[in-house]
């Protein structure tokens, strides 16, 4: 990955932790913490990967994505704003009550939004069928879709595994974002998942783990998961709850949790430093 394409997308998923922030703030409701945790994933696709056109954000042939944890709508809204899919501006209005900017994504209102989430396990299983439709009508588009580690706690996940496993769905590319936390606790303590890995290996799928934080090493992962035959992948990014914001860094209560003004600006104080280093 050549050094100025990495600045440039580490520069997105800043800017995205800080709009993030914004989001939550602004609306005083939301899911910071693992919008922060995966906003590096989604960051990597859209700026390297990921075939869309904001003037054209139904295109037939564009590569779909799924936001199958849609809690965490805020680092979705994000990236779709800083890509132009509508006005950055707009990201102020999140939760409000005329506002088109949910807390769940909407396709019939959002731009740039491929499926209407917020059920957990419905999202993966629709990318699942977007990704066997294009097989049979022989699309050349990818399917990508965003999972939490909580989430897969819920059976339908492992219905749909099945299936596209079934359908040797390899347009098909899940990331899961594990950040060991979901809102009661550690995951292991509620509904332990584990081992992770093993299970989808058994499913049949391609696994590939690696640090979802680390933009090179995400970069690899889906360049390896695209080139791919004959099995879905899925993509194990071992990844921190609230990253970015130190305070929010590895603690569950930043799940659905919203900061007062002093912590509104100490976490806009370490997201600015970040971007204006990059922008530097």
């Amino acid at each position: 990955m050549k050094a100025k394409i990495l600045k440039q997308t580490k520069l997105l998923a800043a800017k995205m932790r800080r709009y993030i922030i914004e989001e939550v703030y602004s609306a005083k409701s939301g899911h910071p913490g693992g919008s922060l945790s995966c906003a590096d994933f989604i960051a990597t696709l859209y700026d390297n990967h990921m075939n869309v056109d904001s003037k054209k954000p139904k295109d037939i042939n564009r590569d779909r994505f799924v936001l199958s944890k849609g809690h965490c709508a805020p680092a979705l809204y994000a990236a779709l704003a800083l890509k132009g899919f509508f006005p950055i501006e707009d990201l102020k209005t999140f939760r409000g009550i005329n506002s088109y900017l949910q807390g769940h994504p909407n396709m019939n209102s959002v731009p740039g939004v491929d499926m209407s989430t917020g059920s957990l396990g419905q999202g993966i299983s629709t990318a699942v069928g977007m990704a066997l439709v294009g097989k049979r009508e022989e699309k050349n588009y990818k399917v990508y879709t965003v999972l939490g580690d909580g989430e897969i706690e819920e059976g339908q996940v492992w219905e749909a595994a099945m299936c596209a496993a079934h359908y040797q769905l390899d347009n098909l590319c899940a990331f899961l974002d594990y950040n060991g936390l979901q809102i009661d606790g550690n995951i292991t303590d509620v509904m332990n998942p584990e081992k992770v890995a093993d299970k989808f290996k058994a499913f049949n799928w391609n696994v590939i783990e690696c640090n979802g934080n680390d933009i090179v090493k995400l970069n690899n992962a889906i360049s390896k998961a695209n080139q791919y035959k004959g099995r879905p992948t899925i993509i194990i990014g071992k990844t921190t709850k609230g990253k970015g914001v130190s305070f929010m860094e590895g603690k569950y209560q930043w799940h659905g949790s919203v900061p007062n003004q002093e912590q509104y600006e100490q976490a806009c104080q370490e997201l600015n430093a970040v971007i204006a280093e990059l922008e530097g």
